[in-house]
């Protein structure tokens, strides 16, 4: 089972730091060649990914080249996990900026179809594929003062659904895994009273870690994840009540 990826491929966006990068190395171990897109220019110079691309991922013009540069290096595409996301700012909704909304919606939501319309067709010639999207407990329950995060992991969870039926009678699994707060370099876009509340949320009492969070996805990106597509995988600590 170490060597579970191995010859297969795969992208990970926002695969720098947090749980993209604990995912990304997870699968690397595991044999598979990767190729992190991630805004984070200086990180990705200090990557040892098998390829790398700078790009935003709520610009569709760069997913298609991040992709044609992926298949240029590593010769197709098996695994997509996107990964890359923002929180925005802590505001009521009646009082969230605008300029904050669209930025979230675009990177968050976006950004995972602009990923997905650029690699499925790909994985469709291919005859293969295992997508999974990371949403967040967010997008099921509704996190005060964060109403565009919440409402754009909504949307990556009805994306995931969609998806996921349009490609069943096919080789290509899709789905998400909705974390619960998982400490990562995100908590610093947030304020403390947000995070504490997240925290009291957690009938563990503790936040996730990214390796917790990163082994769920490497099921899903595997060909183990047969039976199980357009489906919601929660990773919270109790909190998930539905």
């Amino acid at each position: 089972m170490a060597q579970r990826f191995a010859g297969r491929t795969a992208i990970v966006t926002g695969g720098v730091s947090g749980i993209g990068a604990a995912i990304a190395q997870g699968l690397a171990a595991a044999g598979a060649a990767v190729s992190l897109w991630d805004s984070d220019e200086a990180g990705l110079a200090r990557s040892a990914a098998a390829h790398t691309v700078a790009l935003d991922v709520a610009d569709p013009e760069a997913a298609r080249r991040a992709v044609d540069s992926t298949i240029a290096a590593l010769g197709k595409i098996d695994i997509l996990v996107t990964s890359a996301g923002i929180t925005g700012p802590n505001h009521s909704t009646w009082d969230y900026p605008i300029s904050a909304w669209d930025r979230v919606i675009d990177v968050n939501l976006k950004g995972v179809f602009y990923c997905c319309h650029a690699v499925v067709p790909l994985m469709r010639t291919n005859g293969y594929g295992r997508i999974v999207n990371i949403a967040s407990i967010a997008g099921k329950e509704g996190n005060p003062n964060a109403s565009a995060y919440s409402a754009s992991k909504a949307g990556v969870i009805g994306l995931t659904k969609s998806l996921g039926k349009e490609l069943a009678a096919s080789e290509i699994r899709v789905n998400c895994v909705t974390p619960a707060a998982v400490k990562t370099p995100l908590f610093e876009q947030m304020s403390q009273t947000q995070i504490d509340w997240m925290l009291s949320k957690i009938p563990i009492g503790r936040f996730g870690l990214v390796e917790e969070v990163a082994a769920l996805v490497l099921w899903l990106a595997s060909e183990e994840c047969s039976f199980s597509t357009g489906a919601v995988f929660d990773i919270s600590g109790g909190r998930a009540t539905y």
